[in-house]
Formats: C-alpha cells, sequence, structure tokens
C-alpha cells in the first residue's frame, strides 16, 4: 500500500488570504476541536505506550523523547516540566532534538536528515536496554528519530512513536506506535497546528500518566512539586491546608519546616 501524508493533503479552506480575521479564528477552532476525537481514537495504543513507560520507570530506566523541529520542541517542553511539576531528577526524562539545544528557538537546515546523528546522540546519553525512546515525527518520515528507533530496536532497547500519519516509516519502526491521524491541516503542511496539538495532547497524557503510577501525586495534587516561585510555595500551602485543616500560618511554618508538601503531609498527618 502507498504511504500517503494526511498531514500534507491539502487543506479544506483556500483562498485564506481573503478571510477577515473572525473567519480564520472561527475555522481554525473548528479544526482544532476535532483533535480530541481524533485522539480519544488512538486511546488504546497510548495504553500500551504508556504501560511500557511506566515498566520502564519503575525498574529504574529512563524514559527518552527525540524528534525534530516542532515535534522535538514539544518533547522538549514535557520532559522539561516533569521536574518542577512531579518533583523527579532532571534525568529520568530526557528530551533530545536535531541540531541539539541550539534548535530549540532557531531551526538548524538539515539537522533532522541524518539517521546517523540522532543514533549518536542517544548514545552520548548513555541509552541502554533499560531506558525506552518515544520518537516524535507528525510527518512520519523523519530520518533523524527513524535512524535512532532503529538502532534501539536493534539493541533491544524499547520503542515508541507519536506521529500523524498512518503507515509511515516511524509507525512501521516503532514497537508501540501511536498514530493519531488528525487530517488535513488549516494552512496545508502546517504540521504545528492540528499535529502539534496532538502530539502535545499525547504527551501530556503520557508523561502526567506515568508520574501517577509511580506516585508522584496524592489524591489529585502534586504534593512532589518543586517550591521554586511564590505562585507554587501558595499552591503548596493551600494543599497542606486542606489536608491536614490547618490555618495558613501553621501550614507556612510546616512546609518551611519539611520544605515539600509530601514530607508535611507524611510527618503531620
Amino acid at each position: 500500500m502507498t504511504f500517503h501524508k494526511t498531514t500534507e493533503s491539502e487543506s479544506k479552506y483556500n483562498h485564506l488570504e481573503k478571510m477577515p480575521v473572525s473567519e480564520l479564528l472561527e475555522n481554525i477552532n473548528k479544526e482544532d476541536k476535532t483533535v480530541a476525537y481524533s485522539v480519544e481514537k488512538s486511546l488504546p495504543q497510548i495504553e500500551n505506550l504508556t504501560l511500557k513507560v511506566v515498566e520502564v520507570l519503575k525498574a529504574g530506566g529512563r524514559l527518552f523523547y527525540i524528534g525534530a523541529g516542532t515535534s522535538g520542541r514539544l518533547g522538549i517542553v514535557d520532559a522539561s516540566e516533569c521536574p518542577p511539576t512531579f518533583g523527579v531528577a532532571h534525568d529520568l526524562v530526557i528530551a533530545l532534538i536535531a541540531g541539539g539545544d541550539g534548535a530549540i528557538r532557531t531551526a538548524v537546515e538539515f539537522a533532522e536528515d541524518s539517521e546517523e546523528q540522532g543514533v549518536k546522540d542517544l548514545q552520548k546519553e548513555g541509552i541502554t536496554k533499560n531506558d525506552i525512546v518515544i520518537g516524535i515525527a507528525a510527518s512520519g518520515t523523519t530520518p533523524y528519530v527513524i535512524g535512532a528507533l532503529k538502532y534501539c530496536n536493534g539493541n533491544n532497547i524499547p520503542t515508541g512513536c507519536i506521529t500523524c500519519n498512518a503507515g509511515s516509516p516511524l509507525a512501521t519502526t516503532a514497537i508501540l506506535p501511536i498514530v493519531v491521524t488528525v487530517g488535513p491541516e488549516f494552512v496545508t503542511g502546517s504540521s504545528r497546528m492540528k499535529a502539534g496539538t496532538a502530539q502535545k495532547l499525547v504527551l501530556n497524557m503520557i508523561s502526567t500518566a506515568a508520574m501517577i503510577q509511580l506516585g508522584r501525586v496524592k489524591g489529585n495534587k502534586m504534593v512532589d512539586m518543586q517550591l521554586s516561585n511564590n505562585k507554587l510555595v501558595d499552591r503548596g500551602v493551600r494543599m497542606i491546608m486542606t489536608e491536614l485543616n490547618i490555618s495558613e500560618d501553621e501550614a507556612q511554618t510546616l512546609l518551611a519546616k519539611h520544605k515539600t508538601v509530601r514530607n508535611v503531609i507524611t510527618h503531620n498527618s
């Protein structure tokens, strides 16, 4: 069967430059509304990959995201939010992007076109069969990502992917693929839009569910969050007040003493 990139299909809308802003926004929103339903269809695949991630992390392994461009940046966003949100080590969830850290802000020409570079970047991080690697590429054709997953498959390292094109090389390379078919973009081929939104939703689901399974949430609260600014300190105080049914002053005193919400609750329940 011939592989067809639905993310590159012609937009259902034309003459965009003639649309007033109100119509542009309405139509973009109309397309965005379909994304969550597309993700819903992929829930069994998302569950399978998430279960494997949990298994690997519980056994002491690491989760790697690897991508290029928008997909790579989305992986970086998700990985960078895990330590402050869930209090995990910075090297538990690691995101790699084609072109290195400089590509986070500025596109690096042709960085994604080398299968070998994806392998080298993983090797620099000391990747082992105890880890798991998730390739992220809306197109499903990015050589940097595919090369990395091929290397992992050949070395008994678990692999998954998040892509938006069924039957793509990436989807057929990953052992545990997630394919969210969002269809044509509002601006033809602009996969930072619906495809990017879908990838962000899936990443949220994988990392959040995994961290909950690792015991990093109590009830529905981020009890291990890093108290790195006043907003988060205030949130921590409110959690403690609710959990222990004490005053704000008492909660502030306990948090200053024990440093984390979890420690306060553990020592005072």
